[in-house]
């Protein structure tokens, strides 16, 4: 669905079942982010009552995510961390054309949002078929429903807001530009790391 260049190991898993407490705490952060990066989309896009109507409810859900991981976090009675930096997403914010008129720009914003989302859904997917913990494996499970439709939102908005037929090359650049980067991430205890 996403076109990924680059699956991730299924051994990524095993790792991260290692260290379940840092796993969900930089899970948590990481819905905590995209809540945010919904919310700096919405305020480049006021023109766009419906767009903003989409991002309002991603993110939304996005804050219910950080608070379901959050309280699974309490439940197990593991200690909450700070937030950690993600390399991964620093990588992929170097790729954004910089320099370009707005809706470039803009553009490119909701691809780099849908290009975490697509990761993010790939990585739920491993969890859910690769950890032994049974309800861990079905809340990934869900997640990785909302983070697919997620990468389809942000992809259709980059389409209605260019060239389609731009975008897709530009998505294809994405794409490639990510299999170059992911290749150096899998081994740790982090949903991208």
């Amino acid at each position: 669905m996403f076109k990924l260049k680059l699956p991730t190991d299924p051994r990524w898993a095993n790792i991260a079942e290692g260290n379940l407490q840092e796993i969900l705490t930089d899970h948590a952060w990481c819905e905590q982010k995209a809540a945010t990066n919904a919310i700096g989309l919405i305020t480049m896009l006021p023109e766009y009552p419906e767009i903003v109507t989409e991002l309002l409810a991603i993110a939304q859900e996005e804050l219910e995510h950080f608070n379901q991981v959050h309280e699974i976090i309490k439940k197990r009675g593991y200690t909450f961390g700070r937030t950690r930096k993600d390399d991964y997403v620093n990588e992929l914010v170097n790729f954004i054309q910089k320099g370009g008129n707005r809706d470039t720009l803009i553009i490119d914003k909701m691809l780099f949002a849908a290009m975490i989302e697509a990761r993010s859904c790939e990585r739920f997917k491993v969890l859910t078929e690769n950890i032994k913990d049974d309800e861990l494996k079905e809340f990934y499970k869900e997640l990785m429903i909302s983070e697919a439709n997620h990468y389809t939102t942000f992809i259709g908005f980059a389409r209605q807001l260019g060239d389609p037929e731009q975008v897709n090359k530009r998505w294809e650049e994405w794409l490639e530009y990510e299999a170059k980067i992911i290749q150096s991430y899998g081994n740790k205890e982090t949903i991208h790391g």
